[in-house]
């Protein structure tokens, strides 16, 4: 079977800090092929729309999938589908990924008959039974399909994360994938799922708190096979096993691997093993994405972080001693007043590392979105990509936009100001040097894109396709968050976590 998957285009956040590949879809398209079907991606992110109709003319599929990681592109999906549709009739379309799962049924109602079903949880133990289901007209057989006319069985979880390996020859303009000043940058995963339970973040709800490892072997088999010199590692939190992360280490070290990296990990993971990411600093670790989400105990008890103001900032220091650079995540709750965004702006001027800002956002799947009791102010899907309030703010809404723009342009001239440009010569001439312009790009684009006028303005946009009401959570019932259930893997949390 001819098989088309589609990646949205790029959100708000990544048209300035990153634009990632889409590792997951890669490996949807590797399973798929691996089954023995035609597979090809267009990403667009880094294809105009008229790539994408270009290839539904040429390649004329007879299944399209649409990668659905991020809420806010839900609306650009239905469109997409509707066009699909019109190009090439009788070709079945479907949508996957993280934030549809949440809400599938739904989105089929909205969609109209445009997109034929939903696949809820992991996509590479889904893909090739899909693809035969078509074949056969029994889509609905299928485990964690879901069709205007009722739902398959439970999503099935893939319990060894060594294959597929990801599809990467697939991809056009790869050097458009970049995180900051590594650029290009290619993206790697060495772990699956999470055991902790933020209650603003949905991973743990999706994967239902179970966690995966990739061998060591298949993790340095995919790094030897990226061509790239720079690698994101997407895991949830890197490293939590330490055991897992010195068995990589040794492997990269046998095969003299060199790269540059950039991970995410949890402030309380780096106190307790802080020789893995020395170790991985000698090899290349340059940069670390710390969720701090706050600055003090009631924000951090709020969201349930289980990590202490403390060890937040010993982990700074301990990253400083490493070598490491440090981008912190503040989450901006809508509640902030002036008063408050001046306290964290001083916070954000004192320490050396780069922070970023997002925006408070309940979404499906997460338990503030059954949980909060301020009522939303808008239900538009575009809105939730943590850049938009989305429930009540103590500031007029503008004020608000105004205050957080400001905020967010004083951390952007103390990191991505003219002065950083001249510092970063270097980096910025050996990018160019190659043809690399997304961090040069980066650097002076900000405020064509933050700016309070063009925040507000997007919540006067018509409003085709809309949410679903949120609805009450019974007390003792997280579990019913779940795509993939304890039932179908069973891992004990890590040290004692959760």
């Amino acid at each position: 079977m001819r098989l088309l998957l589609v990646h949205p285009s790029a959100l708000m956040y990544s048209e300035i800090f990153l634009r990632l590949e889409p590792l997951g879809l890669e490996r949807v398209a590797a399973a798929a092929r691996n089954a023995g079907h035609e597979v090809r991606v267009v990403d667009l992110q880094v294809v105009a729309r008229s790539g994408l109709m270009r290839e539904l003319t040429s390649f004329r599929p007879e299944a399209l999938g649409i990668s659905l990681n991020y809420l806010a592109n839900i609306p650009e999906a239905i469109e997409l589908a509707e066009q699909v549709k019109r190009a090439v009739p009788g070709c079945f379309v479907f949508f996957g990924g993280h934030s549809v799962s949440f809400i599938a049924a739904e989105v089929l109602q909205q969609a109209g008959g445009s997109v034929d079903a939903v696949v809820r949880g992991e996509g590479e133990p889904a893909i090739a039974p899909l693809l035969e289901a078509i074949r056969d007209k029994a889509v609905e057989a299928v485990p964690g399909v879901v069709t205007t006319t009722g739902r398959g069985p439970a999503p099935q979880m893939l319990h060894n994360i060594d294959a597929p390996l990801p599809a990467r020859d697939l991809m056009r303009n790869r050097r458009r994938y970049f995180i900051g000043e590594l650029d290009p940058c290619a993206s790697v995963e060495f772990t699956r799922g999470c055991p902790w339970d933020c209650s603003f973040c949905s991973a743990w709800t999706f994967y239902g708190r179970s966690y995966r490892k990739a061998s060591p072997e298949a993790a340095a088999d995919d790094l030897a096979s990226i061509r790239e010199p720079n690698v994101f590692i997407v895991d949830d939190v890197a490293f939590i096993r330490p055991e897992h992360g010195n068995a990589i280490a040794a492997e990269v070290e046998r095969r003299r691997i060199r790269k540059q990296y950039y991970l995410e990990t949890r402030s309380d993971v780096l106190l307790r093993h802080p020789e893995v990411f020395e170790r991985w600093a000698r090899l290349g670790l340059r940069y670390m994405f710390l969720g701090m989400e706050a600055i003090d105990a009631a924000g951090l008890e709020l969201y349930r972080k289980r990590v202490s103001p403390d060890e937040n900032f010993r982990a700074l220091e301990t990253a400083r001693r490493l070598g490491i650079q440090v981008a912190i995540n503040l989450i901006v709750d809508p509640g902030w007043d002036e008063e408050r965004f001046r306290v964290v702006r001083e916070f954000a001027l004192s320490v050396p590392e780069i922070v970023h800002f997002t925006v408070m956002t309940p979404y499906p799947g997460t338990e503030i979105w059954h949980t909060e009791s301020r009522r939303l102010t808008t239900r538009d899907y575009r809105l939730f990509d943590i850049q938009h309030a989305v429930v009540p703010t103590t500031l007029p809404l503008e004020r608000f936009y105004e205050e957080l723009v400001r905020t967010q342009a004083v951390i952007n001239r103390k990191h991505l100001g003219l002065r950083t440009a001249f510092g970063a010569a270097r980096v910025l001439g050996r990018n160019l040097l190659h043809g690399q312009t997304n961090f040069a790009r980066m650097l002076w684009k900000f405020n064509q894109v933050y700016n309070p006028r063009r925040q507000l303005a997007d919540h006067q946009l018509p409003v085709r396709y809309e949410l679903p009401e949120p609805k009450p959570l019974e007390a003792g019932g997280r579990e019913r968050l779940y795509v993939h259930t304890r039932g179908q893997t069973h891992t004990k949390n890590p040290e004692g976590t959760g």
